[in-house]
């Protein structure tokens, strides 16, 4: 009877970890690590290498245990140290990643990307941020898709310039300080108008006057270059300018006499209600005239009539789902502006479920 120990060939060992593969001398070389570690390791959040490795073992195959040949190790590294090749491995190697794992490190980024949007972005009218949940939904109405090889960042700025061409939102203006000195101050000042600073206050006194303002962030490094003209400097004191406690008197005055809109429009959620139902379809026409020529369907879930090219895209719509909800349920259609609200009532209760009072 033999006694050599024979594994069976299905047996998989090991399928619970994370797994770094390297190819170097048409050989294959994996490394078992603990999940969500190795990123951490590669950003230098993680800097105990015992809590990212399961063990400081090379192998060819990690789902069966099979262990990397010394020979194989020391062709392809000229080494047989293991915690060095796995050293090696761990920087250089391409990570395998699950569905689930992969999903999980989309949505975060995403919602990295709608914090940094929210940081950056003001309402022009009211100069306050939107929220995370309405900037996380106006981002899933551009279709926006997160790209694992670009920086947060980098996708916030683009999806700024995305939103900015389809609702009432804008980039938040910078609050800067200019200091000039006293004989080149009021060259300062001629700048000032050409750059369309809104200035918050000035300090003549001194030698070097300063002035207080909000800018584009756009301009600011030619600002910086035109104030070596006149030996000024640049400081930044805020990036993002949103306004501070609630409206006084006066503006309600000025807003009034500047235009006269009803109250409900100077709301955010209505605001962006109206953008959104004036890039997707509307309900039934004023005129009936209007309708005349162009073949409609209508949809029995929203009790509203919608253009033929337009219908498709009409049931894609968070409206047309909510609403199909209802319908199940043997609720009555609600018109899009109602919708909207309702849906960003049941995501705010959502969001107080988050935190502990």
């Amino acid at each position: 009877m033999s006694r050599t120990l024979v594994q069976p060939v299905g047996q998989k060992r090991l399928t619970n970890v994370a797994v770094v593969r390297l190819r170097k001398h048409g050989q294959r070389f994996e490394i078992a690590c603990f999940p969500n570690k190795v990123l951490s390791w590669r950003t230098r959040v993680e800097k105990d290498l015992d809590e990212v490795l399961q063990s400081h073992t090379v192998y060819s195959n990690v789902s069966k245990g099979v262990l990397a040949k010394s020979k194989d190790l020391l062709k392809a590294f000229a080494t047989d140290d293991q915690t060095a090749i796995c050293l090696e491995i761990l920087d250089k190697g391409e990570l395998q990643v699950s569905g689930k794992e992969r999903e999980a490190q989309l949505s975060s980024q995403f919602h990295e990307i709608a914090t940094i949007v929210m940081d950056k972005t003001i309402n022009p009218e009211t100069r306050r941020p939107y929220t995370i949940t309405m900037i996380e939904r106006l981002m899933h109405d551009v279709h926006f898709a997160v790209d694992p090889n670009l920086t947060s960042k980098e996708q916030a700025l683009k999806v700024i310039k995305k939103l900015t061409e389809h609702f009432p939102i804008k980039r938040a203006p910078l609050r800067v300080r200019f200091t000039a000195p006293k004989s080149k101050f009021a060259s300062l000042t001629e700048k000032l108008e050409e750059w369309n600073a809104n200035v918050i206050s000035k300090d003549e006194s001194g030698s070097q006057p300063s002035v207080v303002c909000e800018i584009e962030p756009s301009i600011l490094r030619s600002c910086e270059e035109r104030l070596k003209d006149v030996q000024g400097r640049v400081e930044v004191l805020s990036v993002s300018a949103h306004a501070e406690g609630g409206s006084s008197v006066d503006q309600y005055e000025n807003a009034e006499e500047s235009q006269s809109v009803p109250a409900v429009e100077t709301d955010p959620v209505a605001r962006i209600g109206e953008a959104m139902q004036k890039q997707s379809i509307s309900s039934e026409p004023e005129n009936p005239g209007q309708g005349q020529g162009k073949q409609q369907r209508r949809c029995k879930e929203c009790d509203v009539l919608v253009e033929d090219k337009l219908y498709r895209e009409h049931c894609k719509s968070g409206w047309h789902k909510h609403n199909y909800t209802r319908h199940k349920n043997g609720l009555p259609p609600l018109s899009q502006e109602e919708c909207f609200v309702e849906m960003e009532l049941a995501d705010s209760k959502r969001d107080l479920k988050d935190y502990d009072f």
